[in-house]
This record gives structure tokens, sequence and C-alpha cells, in this order.
């Protein structure tokens, strides 16, 4: 069914998503590896920034692509940490790997830096496609949510770190809200010159003329 959906796409962005296939087949095996398994799942989970503009231009823009990708892997980082406390014990046990177990007392230290690196490339992204005041107003709403959500997390609780988890779900409805909100205004702002007022302006112009 995924190859189907993909296949709907121009070739661009069916070479790209096929380019995703190591990373989607070498996640699972992470945990065995490294601590830092989240970060293999960032780059594979928000793989869809780059797809999304590929399949909308028919190519990739780095300069905006690469930031909002990055923010994508520091969200993911933030909540599958977050995630991972929950089974920290449990991956002791089993001999598996995590940011959980690596960033220990110091994850919302390490979870501030992520959300910070996250908020300064959605606003970076956001100056260069040039959003409206909608998209940075979600973005001060996703800081506050994240500072409460950090400041508030409690790792050796297993119940609270599902539900701060779960809240990561806000994140994105704001995000999305901001986006969709930010670029209707954007393009209400730019509406395209009707044929009749460039008539009528060019009409003035060779009035003023033939006064001179």
């Amino acid at each position: 069914l995924g190859l189907m959906v993909l296949l709907q796409f121009n070739w661009y962005s069916v070479l790209l998503g096929t380019a995703s296939m190591g990373l989607v087949v070498t996640y699972p095996l992470m945990k065995r590896f490294t601590y830092y398994p989240q970060f293999v799942l960032g780059l594979a989970f928000n793989w869809g920034a780059l797809m999304g503009w590929a399949a909308v231009k028919g190519s990739c823009d780095w300069s905006i692509v690469l930031p909002l990708y990055c923010a994508g892997i520091c969200w993911t980082m933030i909540y599958d940490t977050i995630y991972a406390h929950q089974d920290k014990y449990d991956d002791v046990i089993l001999g598996v790997k995590s940011t959980a177990i690596k960033f220990g007392e110091q994850t919302p230290v390490c979870l501030s830096c992520f959300a910070t690196a996250m908020l300064s490339c959605l606003t970076y992204c956001g100056l260069q496609t040039g959003q409206t005041w909608p998209y940075y107003t979600s973005l001060l709403g996703v800081t506050g949510h994240l500072m409460y959500q950090i400041k508030t997390l409690d790792i050796n609780n297993r119940e609270d770190c599902a539900r701060k988890f779960v809240s990561n779900r806000w994140v994105g409805l704001c995000l999305f809200l901001g986006i969709t909100f930010g670029t209707l205004l954007k393009e209400k702002e730019k509406e395209p010159v009707s044929v009749q007022e460039i008539v009528e302006e060019a009409a003035r112009v060779v009035k003023y003329e033939e006064i001179r």
C-alpha cells in the first residue's frame, strides 16, 4: 500500500522516498548498538519533511527543508526520550540502549537543548518562507508547552512520562494550525493584481506622460 502511494508522486519524490528505506530497516536494530536509537528514529520518522516539499515542488529547497528536518529530529529526541524513560529499567535488564539511559538525571537539560534547537530551526524556516503572525504565535505556544513539559517531567514516574509523551500531540496540532493559518494569511496578503487594475494603472501612466 505504501509503495502504491509513493508511486503517485513525481519521480524525484519516489527516489527520495526510496532513499529512506535504509533508515527504516536499520532503526529496529539500533537499540543493540547505540545509546541514540531515538536519533535514528528521528532521521527515519521525519523524512516526511523532505518528501512533502518534494511532492509539492518537484524538488527540495535544502535551505528550508534541512532546518525543518532538523527541527523534526530534535522534537523526536524530546518525546521519544520521554517515552523511553518508561522502559529504562526493563531495557537495562534486556541489555538494550536508549537516550533515557544515556542522559539519566541530565535528561531535562538535554531536552532543553533539543527544544532550543527545534524552535530555532522552526523560526528560521518561518523567516525563509515569509510566514506570518499566526505561525509565530503557534511557536510561542509550542515554546510554553515544551517549557512546562520539561520542567514538570518526572523521569522516574512511568505515568507522568506517559502523560508527557502523549501531550506532544498538542505540539503537533499547534504547529499544524500555525502553518495552515499563517500560510492562508500570507496568500491573502499577496492576492494577485487583476487585469483591470493593470489596465487602469497603465492608463494613468499614459495620461501622466501626455500631460508632461
